[in-house]
């Protein structure tokens, strides 16, 4: 077991005082088997009023209302979690699963829905890449995915980006460069191609060693994927370390798409030259 205190700041700065609309705060870890939420705390500079909610996926999302402007604007996240994944986990993948290709029971394919859409079509392109993974028919399954989250760590070299959004699976492939946001969206992407119900997290890497990618000093904020398996349920796969298993991982957030998994999303009512810069500052440490 590893106690974790996570300090994740967003600071927004403005050339002149601007009108503050709502802002959309995912900073609050889930809670899971392996995962304890010692305590929680958001502070918000200027003075808001915060409320909680989850959402549909079941992320605790806070929203910050304003009543006056302001030239600047602080988040202010402080949590303490202790983490006890296992570092090589095995997972209890049910007997009709554990080859390829397998059929979801109905009522999980129903419950699944969305999560097994693909979300950046592209004429079939990423599915015939994704297809080549396939060493044969039937083939197991969960090595199968090992390798499409090998291929996607190994095939695409890793880079930071510090811009708004997210690359499609196309424009990664092709440029072979990509973040961990991106990287995630591919795989992803690639195993619905497949058939396979997954979805994008996004939170927390924790690094004592500082020899992962993704990662600032021992922890930053990164983005990784889960796919659904019968009997094991949602297995991680961190396709920019090609690891599989959350030992190093604290989640906040799980989506159809990165846009529904940011850390914060907001606007502001004012002339666009106002805005000045946003810089993000976190520290994992133990």
């Amino acid at each position: 077991m590893v106690d974790l205190r996570i300090h994740h700041r967003t600071t927004y700065r403005y050339r002149q005082p601007v009108g503050l609309g709502p802002h959309r705060l995912m900073l609050r870890p889930r809670e899971a088997r392996d995962l304890r939420l010692i305590s929680n705390n958001v502070r918000v500079t200027p003075d808001a009023t915060v409320t909680w909610a989850y959402d549909v996926a079941g992320n605790a999302v806070a929203t910050a209302s304003f009543a006056s402007p302001s030239d600047s604007l602080i988040i202010d996240s402080q949590v303490h979690v202790e983490l006890s994944a296992a570092a090589y986990p095995v997972f209890d993948i049910a007997a009709a699963a554990i080859a390829f290709p397998f059929r979801y029971a109905d009522d999980d394919w129903t419950d699944l829905g969305a999560l097994t859409m693909r979300q950046c079509p592209d004429g079939g392109h990423l599915q015939h890449w994704a297809q080549g993974f396939v060493a044969g028919c039937p083939t197991d399954t969960l090595s199968l995915l090992k390798d499409i989250n090998a291929g996607v760590g190994g095939g695409i070299t890793y880079r930071a980006r510090e811009d708004e959004g997210t690359q499609t699976p196309e424009q990664t492939l092709s440029s072979g460069l990509g973040s961990c946001r991106d990287l995630a969206t591919l795989f992803v992407e690639a195993v619905r191609s497949l058939g396979f119900g997954a979805r994008i997290v996004s939170g927390y890497l924790y690094d004592p060693t500082r020899s992962l990618l993704g990662s600032a000093d021992a922890g930053s904020t990164h983005a990784w994927a889960e796919v659904y398996l019968p009997g094991a349920g949602w297995v991680t796969f961190d396709p920019t370390n090609r690891s599989v298993g959350s030992a190093n991982l604290i989640p906040v957030a799980v989506a159809r798409d990165i846009r529904q998994a940011m850390p914060v999303t907001g606007s502001f009512v004012g002339p666009a030259e106002a805005f000045r810069d946003m810089s993000v500052a976190v520290q994992v440490a133990d």
